[in-house]
């Protein structure tokens, strides 16, 4: 081990001090720093070879130069301060990286203020939870360049290895790190409310018991929809309750917590007039599940079908998949679709192909999916819509009766499945070459005097309507 360490942590939570190991594991020194001198002392008395710092001077002195020092504290201004206090022991050319989930405004914020005091700083999205961190997360790191080139020797040997390469790359100038890893977690809420309501329809209206919504998961885990939410899916219904011995998912109240990447993503699909209905829908079911004791009272009060089984099995289960598969390809279009503008828009220059290939490993929402996301901005790096894809076009049309199926079955049984209903509008939408906002921009110029255009001729026109 050489006299200086190669890479500082600060902030040795589960994240950060998962990173700190598996930087060691790949060969590389490491200078861990946090608040806490106990989870500094405790981290170091599991690693080999690291060594501690106990405060940010100890932390600079500690480390090589140029120095690289990953922040790995909660977003805002733990953030803020972790810099602050950095800032006196640095030098022109040293390299802050923050790990943690930032607004991307903070993360260009940052870079300006680092840049003219001569430090180069780097908004770094990292996903793969805990487990991922350890053993290799997807990383999305967006600033300067020149800044990236200084850790690319480090991160793409603690990043996951897929078959083509590491999963971490060069996103694109200011805050594109962030924003990429913002989207990447909006379409996570997407998938996990996706099989969600594919699961509810499959016990409700299938009948099924935990252990076999298990052994379909599995199947399915094992075929096109192969991902690692799959996967987990069919491992949570084998899970039995150590304190009541019933399966483990029965006794999980029906609450989801969300931590604001999601509410994120939609506010920026707003901003930018980028359609993303199916990522915006995941994050309403959240919300709405957060009202339970509205949802108590409505139970008892509200009219409608109740779910009862009945019907195929064997065609629910068919159905089902296929409309699983086809929403979650609408989802990932919009998803896309908004990396896409907003690339657009601030001259970012995102690579969608290269985004997918390094979601493909150790990130949440890594699937074989993904390969052919890849592979369709291989064929066309300015596809304008995924579904556009000729292999996604006939996939779609191949799963239209059984997704349609399912959305019916969903109504008839009083089944709440806003993003599955929410992936078919946008299908929809997007089929039609007329839509009704005829109508709505008419009512606009009707109350406001807000124009309209027409399809005759150009120009805006204002109506004195009923004159």
């Amino acid at each position: 081990m050489t006299d200086k360490a190669q890479f500082g942590v600060v902030g040795i939570g589960v994240m950060g001090a998962n990173l700190a190991h598996n930087m060691q594991d790949k060969g590389f020194s490491v200078a861990a720093n946090d608040l806490s001198r106990e989870k500094v002392d405790a981290f170091l008395a599991d690693a080999k070879d690291a060594v501690g710092a106990y405060t940010p001077e100890e932390l600079a002195a500690k480390l090589e130069r140029p120095r690289r020092i990953l922040l790995m504290v909660p977003a805002g201004k733990p953030v803020d301060g972790a810099i602050a206090s950095l800032l006196p022991h640095l030098e022109a050319g040293d390299v802050v990286i923050d790990g943690g989930n930032e607004f991307y405004t903070n993360t260009e914020r940052r870079l300006e203020e680092l840049t003219a005091k001569g430090i180069e700083f780097i908004g770094m999205g990292v996903s793969g939870g805990a487990e991922g961190a350890r053993h290799g997360p997807s990383m999305m790191p967006g600033g300067k360049r020149e800044a990236y080139d200084k850790i690319e020797p480090i991160v793409t040997k603690i990043a996951a290895q897929v078959e083509d390469g590491p999963c971490v790359t060069y996103i694109g100038p200011g805050g594109a790190g962030h924003y990429v890893k913002m989207v990447h977690n909006g379409i996570e809420y997407g998938d996990m409310q996706l099989i969600a309501e594919t699961y509810d329809l499959l016990k409700h209206v299938g009948g099924l018991t935990n252990a076999e919504l298990a052994d379909v998961f599995a199947e399915w885990n094992s075929e096109e929809l192969e991902s690692f939410l799959i996967e987990i899916t069919a491992e949570i219904f084998r899970q039995r309750d150590d304190k009541t011995d019933a399966d483990l998912i029965d006794v999980i109240l029906d609450t989801a917590k969300m931590k604001g990447t999601g509410s994120w993503t939609v506010k920026e699909g707003a901003e930018l007039a980028s359609p993303i209905p199916t990522i915006a829908s995941s994050v309403d079911a959240r919300l709405l599940s957060g009202m339970r004791p509205l949802r108590l009272i409505g139970d008892k009060t509200l009219k409608g079908p109740r779910p009862s089984p009945n019907g195929d099995k064997a065609e629910l289960i068919a159905d089902a998949r296929a409309a699983l598969y086809a929403a979650k390809t609408c989802s990932y279009a919009q998803g896309l679709g908004l990396l896409q503008t907003a690339s657009s828009e601030r001259s970012w220059d995102l690579q969608l192909g290269e985004i997918a290939r390094i979601w493909k490993g150790g990130c949440i929402i890594r699937a074989a999916f993904l390969g052919r996301i890849q592979e369709a901005y291989g064929r066309d790096a300015g596809l304008k819509n995924l579904l556009f894809d000729p292999g996604f076009t006939e996939e779609l049309a191949t799963r239209q009766d059984g997704w349609r199926r399912t959305m019916k079955r969903a109504i008839d049984h009083g089944i709440a499945v806003p993003t599955l209903n929410a992936s078919l509008a946008y299908y929809d939408s997007l089929r039609r070459a007329r839509l009704p906002a005829n109508l709505t921009q008419a009512q606009r110029d009707f109350f406001g005097a807000h124009t309209y255009q027409r399809l005759d001729r150009e120009g805006a026109f204002h109506t004195e309507w009923g004159s």
